[in-house]
């Protein structure tokens, strides 16, 4: 066995020489290392303040300033919509609609979702309003400005009050624009078209009675008539709805929150719309076959005050206000001040009865001609001396005769005019009405003091004060109805969303003059209807007695200022023993055939009179008229 060999050990050489550090060539300069600790401390102090301002803003959004950008985000999330309320209808006394709604549809668009950004392609703006622009009958163009007015906004109406048809065909368009765009991986440019559900106004009788009514405009809103009087009570109130969106579209599993809308009131009117189509029938064909400038009928209940009709010709249909004249959109027998005529002979004989200086019996000696101011007043014929009663004067509408009876009224002339100015405000003149209609005129009447040389004489005749023809009419209501002066309605109650009825507070009643001057004058009005002098006997009915008065009077254009035509028109109740219904005609202008009050006029009343009693039923008179004396034979009263 052998001992295990020893590792040799190195044998020991001579020692290398340490290395030699390097000598700097001549010229150089050494190198020296930089030292990285103050770089490493600047880097450090940078990264500090980086995160120190990414934790300060981190706190400030989610800490100080979070309520604020949560309300954003949810202004951005939440899309409100207004839910309308539907319009009250508007119906005749007996419930027959004159005014109602249908559903119909804004069509809205989110104008945010068609910017190059959101819809990743230039004129998608213009994409969308080609499209839409058959389907609303818009140009493409006036679409386009309403979607690029103002890009960041998420709501704009295009069109207003469409009907469900036409959503229908949009609703088609965006499948089809959704399909399209599922194919190419592109953009619905439809996507933010929506609509909010409205309600659109219709009146189903047409032109029937639209001066009254009036019209609502295109923001939803009374534009005219009563529908712009009777606003706050037709209107209702909206609603709100506020529903969570992704792209324009409603999520469906999203928060909603909606306040329901309330639904305007119906408002039952004073109107029978049977006799509204009969005074309009009547009173268009004739301004047509006058050739007149307009006209207007107006139907009152005697007892009530109620307005049974209003008609105005020419007139326009409500339904198409973009082909409408604008020139006849008006309620013109309520807003066309104008000077009555010899209807307002009325009043004065009213005055004349009421003060006791005469009566029906009274001798009055009428001349061709008098003398009176700066000019010689006459009759609208040339006649010789007539020797008439009082009511003889009334049944010839002589203006001679008033202005005689009307200088008994005070021992001065001065005095007279404050007795007569004071009888004509009772009566309504230069007052309103009390309707409160849109645009409605009280009339003129000066005060006395304030009256020309000529106006003592020609304001007891009708010329020189102007009234309405609701005024006029309630002038003939206020004798038919005893000499009480019953303020004219439209309005009979209103029909709540509980569908209870509540009934408009009754009328004011004024005392004008007494029962006795109202029968005495309704006898005297017979006499110009049944009396064969009378001037109206174009208005006779048979089987009733008919109480009326014709007036022709100078008519004022509206153009120059001047004189220039006539006013017609012819006003009566019946049955005068048992007033029940009063009927106010006056046709402005009329330049075929004849211009006289009781041509023209006359058959009109007629005409609704009949009508009006046949509808309401109204038995005929049971009794002969009294047929007072219209002439005396020119001697002294007590003479052989």
């Amino acid at each position: 066995m052998t001992a295990p060999r020893q590792p040799r050990r190195p044998v020991p050489g001579p020692a290398r020489p340490a290395a030699r550090p390097a000598r700097p060539r001549p010229g150089s300069q050494a190198l020296r290392l930089g030292n990285p600790r103050p770089r490493l401390r600047m880097i450090g102090v940078g990264l500090t303040l980086v995160l120190l301002v990414f934790t300060v803003r981190l706190l400030q959004v989610q800490a100080v300033d979070a309520g604020a950008y949560a309300a954003q985000a949810n202004v951005n999330r939440y899309i409100p919509v207004t839910l309308a309320a539907e319009r009250g209808a508007i119906t005749d006394r007996t419930g027959v609609d004159l005014a109602t709604t249908v559903d119909a549809y804004d069509i809205t668009a989110a104008p945010d979702l068609l910017t190059p950004e959101r819809a990743k392609a230039e004129g998608a703006a213009r994409l969308a309003a080609e499209l839409l622009a058959p389907v609303l009958d818009e140009q493409a163009d006036v679409l386009e400005q309403r979607l690029t007015a103002n890009p960041k906004s998420k709501y704009v109406v295009l069109a207003r009050r469409q009907t469900p048809q036409v959503w229908k065909k949009i609703t088609e368009l965006k499948k089809q624009q959704q399909e399209k765009a599922n194919r190419t991986k592109g953009v619905n440019v439809l996507a933010g078209v929506n609509r909010e559900s409205h309600s659109k106004r219709v009146y189903p009788n047409g032109d029937l009675a639209a001066g009254l009514l009036g019209f609502v405009s295109g923001d939803g809103q009374g534009g005219g008539g009563l529908e712009a009087q009777l606003e706050e009570t037709l209107a209702g109130k909206n609603g709100k709805r506020v529903y969570a969106q992704s792209g324009g579209r409603q999520v469906p599993t999203g928060d909603v929150k909606e306040q329901a809308a309330v639904p305007g009131s119906d408002v039952e009117l004073t109107l029978d719309r049977d006799i509204q189509w009969a005074a309009q029938n009547a009173i268009s064909r004739q301004v047509t076959d006058s050739a007149a400038d307009r006209g207007y009928v107006v139907v009152q209940d005697t007892r009530t005050g109620e307005i049974l009709a209003m008609a105005n010709a020419p007139g326009y249909n409500p339904n198409d206000l973009a082909h409408a004249d604008r020139a006849a959109m008006g309620n013109f027998a309520l807003q066309d001040a104008y000077e009555p005529g010899s209807v307002s002979k009325v009043m004065t004989m009213a005055a004349v009865l009421e003060e006791g200086v005469a009566n029906p019996a009274t001798h009055v000696e009428v001349p061709n001609r008098l003398p009176r101011a700066d000019r010689a007043f006459a009759d609208d014929i040339d006649h010789p001396t007539w020797h008439l009663t009082l009511n003889g004067v009334l049944a010839k509408s002589s203006n001679i005769g008033t202005i005689l009876a009307s200088e008994q009224l005070g021992k001065t002339r001065e005095e007279a005019n404050k007795v007569l100015y004071t009888y004509l405000r009772r009566f309504g003149v230069g007052r309103p009405t009390g309707l409160g209609f849109p645009g409605e005129t009280p009339g003129i009447l000066a005060k006395p003091g304030e009256w020309t040389a000529s106006r003592p004489y020609t304001i007891p005749f009708g010329q020189g004060l102007s009234l309405n023809a609701v005024q006029a009419a309630s002038v003939f209501s206020t004798i038919a109805g005893g000499g009480e002066r019953v303020q004219p309605t439209l309005v009979r109650g209103t029909k709540g969303p509980d569908h209870r009825f509540t009934a408009a507070p009754p009328p004011p009643r004024t005392r004008v003059v007494s029962e006795k001057t109202a029968r005495q004058l309704s006898e005297m009005l017979e006499s110009v209807v049944d009396d064969q002098e009378g001037t109206g006997t174009k208005a006779k009915i048979p089987g009733y007695r008919v109480a009326g008065k014709t007036g022709t009077s100078n008519r004022v254009d509206p153009q120059t200022g001047r004189y220039h035509g006539y006013t017609a028109s012819f006003a009566g109740f019946a049955p005068a023993d048992q007033p029940r219904i009063t009927v106010y005609c006056a046709i402005q202008n009329p330049t075929r055939g004849s211009y006289f009050g009781g041509q023209i006029c006359g058959p009109v009343f007629k005409q609704v009179m009949e009508f009006a009693l046949k509808t309401l039923q109204v038995p005929p008179s049971g009794s002969q008229p009294p047929r007072l004396p219209v002439s005396y034979d020119g001697r002294p009263a007590g003479s052989p």
